[in-house]
């Protein structure tokens, strides 16, 4: 099926078919959570947690990756460069603070229109379907 077909019609077969397979997809999402758990518990015990690993079963090899990353704790950051008198390398941002924004349209101190174009709105579609009772 392609999205390329100019005939937009619903049909009741067609929202049966997209629910089935939603609930498989979902089932099958819990299938392999389940199936990495073991997976994972397997390669702690074998490497060690948080160690990659590779076993070799017949002619398929199961490989566990470990990405790593590293985040500095802004604040933390922030307040140990302060103490150390390292400023330049703190980046000052100014942003507004949406509350007292909010808060200053609704006690009328300042508009809608004065903040037009600042204002960034966003949508996003879900597909749901439920079963009628008759």
């Amino acid at each position: 099926m392609t999205t390329q077909n100019t005939n937009y019609t619903i049909s009741e077969d067609l929202i049966i078919k997209y629910n089935k397979l939603n609930e498989k997809k979902k089932e099958l999402e819990k299938e392999l959570d389940e199936l990495k758990k073991v997976f994972h518990i397997y390669f702690d015990h074998l490497v060690g947690q948080n160690e990659k690993g590779e076993v070799t079963v017949n002619n398929y090899k199961l490989q566990r990756q470990i990405r790593k990353s590293e985040k500095l704790h802004e604040e933390k950051t922030v307040n140990r460069l302060t103490q150390l008198n390292m400023t330049d390398l703190i980046h000052h941002v100014p942003k507004p603070d949406e509350e007292k924004v909010k808060s200053a349209i609704m006690l009328g101190l300042l508009s809608e229109e004065d903040l037009e174009g600042c204002l960034i709105k966003s949508a996003s579609q879900a597909i749901v379907v439920k079963t009628l009772k008759a």
